[in-house]
């Protein structure tokens, strides 16, 4: 195995290892969750949403059932960990150090994924490979 796979799989395994950890937490500490949602900003009926897509978008990009879906997967954590970012610095709420992590491995995941993996993005792009 390559150098490129390895930080693919340790960069996506972090980013939907993170993922599912927020999905835990918003179900099983949902009253802390509920609490702080109006604090960032945000309604709280978003919080009986996000644990679904937290669950699924991991699933999508580990499956790879559909690119397409893997793609869109991607493209709302990185919707999701802009906004989660910006909610926590301009309400002035502690917490905004694990989106810049997990922005990271997204970003480092989304770009070595066709160096990793048979099925190729058409968005990923070719700088560090194709998978054999």
């Amino acid at each position: 195995m390559n150098k490129v796979k390895i930080v693919y799989w340790i960069a996506t395994g972090l980013l939907c290892l993170g993922y599912l950890a927020g999905g835990a937490m918003y179900i099983f500490a949902h009253d802390m969750v509920a609490e702080m949602f109006p604090k960032l900003g945000y309604p709280v009926y978003l919080t009986y949403l996000l644990p679904i897509v937290k669950i699924l978008g991991p699933v999508a990009i580990l499956s790879r059932y559909s690119l397409a879906l893997s793609d869109l997967a991607y493209a709302g954590m990185f919707y999701h960990l802009l906004l989660a970012f910006s909610a926590h610095v301009t309400s002035g709420q502690p917490g905004w150090q694990p989106s810049v992590i997990m922005f990271i491995a997204l970003l480092v995941s989304f770009f070595t994924q066709n160096a990793a993996r048979k099925a190729q993005s058409p968005y990923a792009g070719r700088r560090f490979g194709t998978a054999a």
